[in-house]
């Protein structure tokens, strides 16, 4: 009799030890899991922007019209034959 004793209060050591040490485990996945699955979110969005910049170098490379779109509007550039029109910023009084 004393011997199956021990032997349950073995098996019960060991499958307490088991369930903490184990159940620690399986946290740590579920959470490697979830930052896996936030990493390849993130890699999604940084491949599109990758995407979009090769399309911009490419214009810039090979679209002089994509050139002088860039100029007219960010630098205010403007052809030999083109008209300004300045309007004033404020309202005369």
């Amino acid at each position: 009799m004393n011997r199956r004793l021990v032997a349950a209060a073995l098996a019960v050591t060991v499958a307490g030890a088991l369930a903490v040490f184990a159940g620690g485990g399986v946290l740590r996945v579920r959470a490697m899991q979830e930052e896996l699955r936030q990493l390849e979110s993130e890699l999604v969005t940084l491949r599109a922007q990758t995407e979009k910049l090769t399309a911009t170098i490419d214009k810039l490379r090979h679209d002089p019209a994509y050139i002088e779109k860039l100029a007219r509007e960010d630098l205010g550039y403007v052809r030999k034959d083109d008209t300004i029109l300045k309007f004033p910023t404020t309202r005369p009084k």
